[in-house]
């Protein structure tokens, strides 16, 4: 089956539906947030039928989402949303994905280009040798695979308690870090093994770390409120759970295609492998999921404890000083027990977001108090040549999509695809042109990642902020940038 243009029906310039029927078996409609311009590339790759299929789930409430980045992922869609209800609903590895909260962190600092410019170089070199980073890499601290019980346990706090951070970080970071429902004795020993040594490590392929400068400022009131100015030097980083993650996927995939079977639920892709969220093999899987969301979240504390060194070390002077502060820390590849409105009812959902973030109103409680006038900040990083954006939640993306937006750029090419149009030294020559440094531990990984194998990120975040799903508030341009 494919779904082709005259399947969809177009609800207006920025919103296209999949209708109930498309397929057998749909529960709901398939909802993707899209234009004309972008439309084109999703049809081409199948993804659209990944949106029906996750719409023929158990409990699934409402709609079947894609976000403007959408591209073919496994089972679910890279940029799919799905909330099933907690009583009678399912949860799916394959909604959540392998990198199991990879994420983006935002920091601020007080500098402007002028600060940093002379030394740009020295400290993207500093920031390279401090940060491990590429395939398989391993981090600076010596772990054994049951010294990880207590990151999968507290996440953050525990890196606080250690002395990697401040315990104000907690704050502007997504479930403050650490999420509750983790239990490490549901995380394999192969899962620990491979994390073990990779806490506190960059890795490859679309993970970076970034120097950036906020270009343009589009809503003044609320960027005082996050604290970002136009011109200011801003830092921002893209990880997630590294081999530790990816092996609670593999193991819990396993698990789940057998449950599907044991419940009889009728699977239109065997990648959809799920159970329903109150039987003992979800259980075990949701307490892994969010041990391994923990890892995640205290990787990324520590790549920014190594951030703020190297800034300390090349500009000699403290990291308050120079205000490295936390902005926002979100997860894009997760799923969550949340209370959403539906049809009038306070009802509890597992809301599945893989590549997408969340994207919440202003006054909900899960924002940080600092923003609960402005809504929840929404990260969104682009390519390694263009732009990245903040954006807030609104109340539409509350009722619309449970409170979600986009993740990043998305895939135009398949990394084989650049590999075969680019080279390494062409890539770094467009950078260059483009005043824009790099360092990266491997060439393949540079190729895969130029610039033109994504979407332009801008036409993906005008999507959803002219649809008032999420509101423009910052662009930020790339100045130096570090690669796996």
């Amino acid at each position: 089956m494919e779904i082709r243009r005259e399947h969809l029906k177009k609800l207006s310039d920025t919103k296209f539906m999949i209708p109930i029927g498309t397929i057998p078996g749909m529960r709901v409609p398939g909802i993707i947030y899209i234009n004309e311009k972008l439309l084109p590339k999703v049809l081409s790759d199948r993804s659209p039928l990944q949106v029906a299929n996750v719409a023929t789930l158990p409990g699934i409430v409402k709609a079947s989402l894609a976000m403007p980045d959408i591209h073919w992922g496994y089972g679910f869609p890279i940029g799919g949303v799905a909330a099933f209800r907690v009583e009678d609903g399912i949860i799916s590895p394959g909604g959540v994905g392998y990198d199991i909260n990879c994420g983006v962190r935002l920091l601020r600092t007080d500098f402007k280009m002028d600060d940093v410019e002379k030394k740009l170089d020295t400290l993207l070199s500093v920031l390279f040798n401090n940060i491990p980073s590429g395939v398989g890499s391993s981090g600076k601290l010596r772990l054994r695979p049951d010294d990880l019980n207590p990151v999968l346990k507290d996440g953050v706090k525990w890196a606080i308690r250690k002395g990697y951070g401040r315990e104000e970080d907690l704050e502007t970071i997504e479930e403050h870090g650490s999420m509750p429902g983790a239990d490490p004795n549901m995380v394999s020993r192969r899962a620990k093994e491979r994390g073990a040594s990779q806490l506190g490590t960059l890795g490859a392929g679309n993970h970076f770390l970034e120097i950036q400068i906020i270009e343009e400022i589009y809503r003044e009131d609320i960027a005082k409120v996050l604290g970002l100015f136009k011109g200011q030097i801003t830092v921002l980083i893209h990880t997630g759970s590294r081999g530790l993650g990816h092996q609670v996927a593999s193991d819990y995939i396993e698990v789940m295609n057998n449950a599907a079977r044991k419940y009889r639920i009728r699977l239109p892709d065997p990648q959809l492998a799920c159970a329903p969220f109150n039987s003992p093999e979800a259980k075990r899987y949701f307490a892994a999921m969010v041990s391994a969301a923990n890892f995640a979240w205290t990787n990324r504390q520590l790549i920014t404890h190594w951030t703020r060194e190297s800034f300390r070390q090349v500009f000699g002077i403290s990291d308050r000083e120079i205000g490295l502060e936390i902005v926002y820390d979100v997860a894009h590849n997760i799923a969550k027990v949340e209370t959403h409105n539906i049809d009038g009812k306070q009802i509890k959902l597992v809301v599945h977001r893989k590549g997408a973030t969340r994207a919440f109103a202003p006054g909900r409680p899960e924002v940080p108090e600092k923003y609960k006038s402005i809504g929840q900040p929404v990260l969104v990083p682009g390519d390694m040549g263009r732009y990245s954006f903040v954006l807030v939640g609104t109340d539409k993306a509350m009722k619309e999509t449970f409170g979600s937006s986009c993740h990043g750029a998305g895939r135009m090419m398949s990394r084989h695809e650049a590999l075969r149009r680019q080279s390494a030294g062409k890539v770094l020559g467009n950078m260059r042109n483009k005043g824009i440094l790099v360092k990266a531990k491997s060439n393949k990984t540079l190729v895969e990642e130029a610039p033109e194998a994504y979407k332009d990120v801008s036409n993906v975040v005008d999507v959803l902020h002219k649809e008032g799903i999420s509101i423009k508030i910052a662009k930020m341009k790339p100045i130096a940038v570090m690669k796996g």
